[in-house]
């Protein structure tokens, strides 16, 4: 995450837009909710500019044995940005560059970048929020298993953590965080369901009290497995104000759904919006036996990931929400990240 930016390069920041001049315009990103919307891009996207060579890490399980975690520091003058690509079909895309990439950071191509890794095996931050009200009391079991057996599989290292949490009316925190994976299904499984759904609440709260607290000299991957039928009925939180705090803490949502009914409502509406904000993803099972398989293709997002460190230009630490934009120059190709975040605030503003 930013924090202050001790020099300013300007002779990186000047050739990087020497070179962006040259590029053709792309449409600006669009506002989000509760964000102040984007003025027109004073720049026009451009490739990502080169950043000095590194070895990719290998995704464990291709040589036979397990891999060495890639140890990337990032600076409190750096933004550490993790994403994900796409097919038109939902497969993952991998072996792209860094040129491949066009990014702008407040309307601004970066002064200059880092670093580029793909599938970089980053130690796991993993929130497991459950909603426990009584809407859900009937599948209620299932979500228990199949958040379970995510467990097992995803915690590959001793250097990934996940908490779990339960909400109804108020959020519960059942086991804090560990890699003890016993503690981890004990916790799911004191969960019990009844009461008002308190979904904002419990977003929000995973958010400030745990995420994003969970910093370091090293970047982690963090991400909050939501599993609800996205609907709210006693949050004092608004959206967007779960939203924003999600933002902050650099997490990413994967939502999924326990509404299977065949039309989506209100509450897949919120899950989607939470997900996309956030650079996440939202999954749809159409039966609750089946939410192993979205609980795989979760599992498969963490593992298929990219990750550009870059120094953003014309920072200023005035709190304010900095909007991010990156795309694929494929435009078959879907990108998955953070919508933005927001800058630290210095004690003259």
């Amino acid at each position: 995450m930013t924090r202050k930016l001790s020099v300013l390069v300007y002779a990186a920041a000047f050739a990087a837009a020497a070179l962006y001049a040259q590029q053709p315009a792309a449409p600006p990103a669009t506002a989000q909710a509760g964000q102040p919307a984007p003025a027109q891009a004073a720049q026009p996207p451009a490739p990502v500019p080169a950043a000095p060579q590194q070895p990719v890490a290998q995704p464990a399980g291709q040589t036979g044995q397990e891999a060495a975690p890639t140890v990337l520091r990032v600076n409190v003058n750096e933004v550490n940005l993790i994403f994900t690509v796409t097919d038109k079909h939902g497969q993952y895309i991998p072996n792209l560059r860094q040129s491949d990439f066009a990014l702008l950071d407040d309307r601004k191509a970066p002064a200059h970048v880092k670093s580029f890794h793909q599938q970089i095996n980053l130690p796991l931050r993993v929130g497991i929020v459950i909603d426990a009200s009584t809407s859900i009391r009937q599948r209620f079991q299932f979500e228990q298993q199949s958040a379970t057996e995510f467990l097992l599989e995803i915690l590959k290292t001793r250097s990934d953590r996940a908490f779990v949490m339960g909400f109804d009316v108020t959020p519960t925190v059942t086991q804090d965080w560990t890699n003890n994976l016993d503690g981890l299904e004990s916790g799911v499984n004191r969960l019990h369901p009844g009461g008002g759904t308190a979904l904002y609440d419990a977003v929000y709260a995973a958010c400030r009290d745990k995420l994003l607290t969970e910093r370091g000299p090293e970047p982690v991957r963090k991400a909050m497995v939501l599993i609800s039928d996205g609907n709210d009925n006693v949050s004092h939180v608004y959206q967007d104000e779960a939203i924003k705090e999600c933002q902050r803490a650099e997490t990413i949502i994967y939502a999924v759904s326990t509404n299977w009914t065949p039309s989506r409502g209100k509450g897949d509406e919120s899950l989607t919006q939470m997900a996309e904000e956030t650079g996440g993803q939202v999954f749809f099972p159409p039966s609750v036996e089946e939410m192993s398989n979205s609980f795989h293709d979760i599992e498969e997002a963490l593992r298929s990931q990219y990750a550009l460190i870059y120094t953003p230009a014309d920072f200023k630490e005035d709190g304010a929400f900095r909007p991010i934009y990156l795309y694929c120059y494929d435009r078959s190709y879907q990108v998955r990240t953070r919508k933005g975040y927001f800058a630290p605030k210095s004690p003259s503003h």
